[in-house]
């Protein structure tokens, strides 16, 4: 991996805590951002991002009545789970509680492996 190269060290994990009437609250939150150094609208990219969730190794669903793609994505080779969006010209891959770091790499490696869209740069916010 090249010194330039993003580690996807996670610098604070959300807390998961189930509410007493049902449903799941996150407290917290990490969000990986993947930019283009290219403009590219978001259309383009959930085609590339639906274009890799359809392959092996991944396990994923989306919620159809968000006003952007939101896709909960599972890495059967490294065993990560964690949220994908795609919003503003910007992939996200937001954390979840036991996220590691090797599954937001694999799907950064194969994003920009099938991407014209490169270089592309990552930021990351914590809340």
């Amino acid at each position: 991996m090249a010194d330039d190269e993003p580690t996807f060290s996670i610098p604070q994990r959300p807390t998961r805590r189930y509410r007493r009437r049902g449903g799941i609250e996150y407290e917290g939150e990490t969000v990986f951002s993947l930019r283009s150094a290219r403009e590219v609208d978001d259309r383009s990219l959930t085609e590339s991002v639906e274009s890799i969730l359809e392959r092996r190794p991944y396990r994923y669903g989306d919620w159809s009545d968000l006003p952007m793609p939101l896709y909960l994505v599972h890495d059967d080779e490294t065993g990560d789970t964690f949220r994908v969006a795609v919003r503003d010209g910007a992939v996200q891959l937001h954390v979840l509680p036991e996220t590691g770091r090797a599954g937001l790499r694999a799907f950064y490696d194969r994003l920009t492996a099938n991407s014209e869209a490169a270089p592309w740069t990552v930021t990351c916010r914590t809340g």
